[in-house]
């Protein structure tokens, strides 16, 4: 009697086809014949700035030589291409939806529809991969699509689009330059007209034009009295030594004396007076004087540099400070680079017989013990 009895494969065999074998078949399947080819299109720039780079401690320290204003501005744009708005800006005219769900792609790459805006902003993000590399200042975007002409189309329209961000930027930064400087050459001119008219209500309320000239001339006429009441006294030692202190001429040239030393003391308590409560002597007046006039030509100089600051934002504003400079246009993809069936079949392969080699020995074990 001949057996009919079979040889049936061993569970090891089984698990190994179960969970190596058969994955990787699925997924062989599903790279070789269903996924859908994606095409890159790849276009670098950097963002140029007419300003001269300044050093930083801090930057030095971190490797980089020099900081440029275009350094965040690239880090804006990069931000920028991730962002819903670059999407709200390019889905009229690309139509994105339409874009990254076509007939011919597959269920697992493509743009579920319907689908929410966030939903798309999340798709965008891995179908727009932008990085900027700041130790040579360069933005490097790839563009995915499922065709070479939408790539192309799309990596244009980013272009586009980040262009018109960076002049925005660079038009918005030159109105505030511009609006800051009139704001400061306004803010000047207040506090020079302010200061001018409290030096003309000084003048009209103390009857003077200018206490220094005016102490000067006082000055002048306190010595000149000072001289002719030496003079005086000296002559009149010298008749004192041959004439009688009743003498015409001795009692005229006392009498001149006299006269001197009143001026003298008019013109001293005119300058200056020990009497706190006296705010016409002349030091008080030269005094508060001095003081509207150090006032005025610290607003003098500061009106002349907010006037220089707004000339030098009129030049800018009509120049670009910022602006791109594209070296690697995008262009046209021949071959398409995604999905990398190859590579992603040897992951899955490898995952899956790790997980299976693990999940082996793990049940090995397990029946050793018991």
């Amino acid at each position: 009697m001949r057996s009919r009895d079979r040889a049936w494969p061993s569970p090891l065999v089984l698990s190994f086809i179960a969970f190596v074998l058969l994955p990787i078949a699925i997924v062989a399947v599903y790279l070789f014949t269903i996924a859908a080819d994606q095409y890159v299109s790849e276009f670098r720039f950097s963002l140029n700035s007419i300003d001269p780079p300044r050093l930083d401690p801090l930057s030095l320290l971190a490797g980089n030589v020099s900081h440029s204003p275009a350094g965040s501005e690239s880090q804006i744009v990069v931000q920028y291409m991730t962002s819903r708005a670059v999407i709200d800006q390019l889905d009229a005219a690309l139509d994105l939806h339409r874009m990254f769900s076509p007939p011919e792609a597959d269920w697992w790459s493509r743009l579920p529809r319907p689908t929410s805006i966030e939903g798309l902003v999340q798709y965008w993000r891995g179908q727009v991969d932008p990085f900027y590399d700041p130790a040579n200042g360069t933005v490097v975007v790839r563009v995915r699509a499922f065709t070479p002409a939408e790539a192309l189309q799309l990596a244009q329209a980013i272009v586009a689009a980040s262009e018109q961000l960076v002049n925005d930027l660079s038009t918005r930064a030159r109105h505030d330059a511009l609006r800051n400087g009139e704001s400061e050459v306004t803010h000047a001119e207040t506090r020079l007209k302010a200061v001018l008219g409290e030096i003309r209500a000084f003048r009209d309320r103390e009857g003077l034009i200018d206490p220094a000239k005016t102490a000067e001339v006082s000055g002048t006429i306190a010595a000149r009295l000072k001289d002719e009441l030496v003079r005086a006294n000296a002559e009149l030692s010298t008749l004192k030594s041959y004439m009688q202190d009743d003498a015409p001429s001795v009692k005229v040239l006392k009498a001149r004396i006299r006269s001197l030393e009143g001026q003298q003391r008019v013109v001293a308590r005119d300058l200056t007076d020990r009497d706190p409560n006296r705010d016409d002597t002349l030091s008080r007046q030269l005094g508060s004087y001095e003081q509207l006039e150090s006032e005025r030509r610290f607003a003098e100089a500061a009106y002349q540099h907010a006037l220089h600051g707004l000339d030098q934002a009129r030049a800018n504003a009509d120049r670009q400070q910022v602006y791109i400079a594209s070296f690697v246009p995008p262009s046209l993809p021949e071959e398409a680079l995604y999905p990398r069936r190859w590579r992603s079949l040897a992951v899955v392969a490898l995952i899956a017989f790790a997980l299976w080699a693990i999940g082996g020995l793990a049940v090995q074990s397990i029946r050793d013990h018991f």
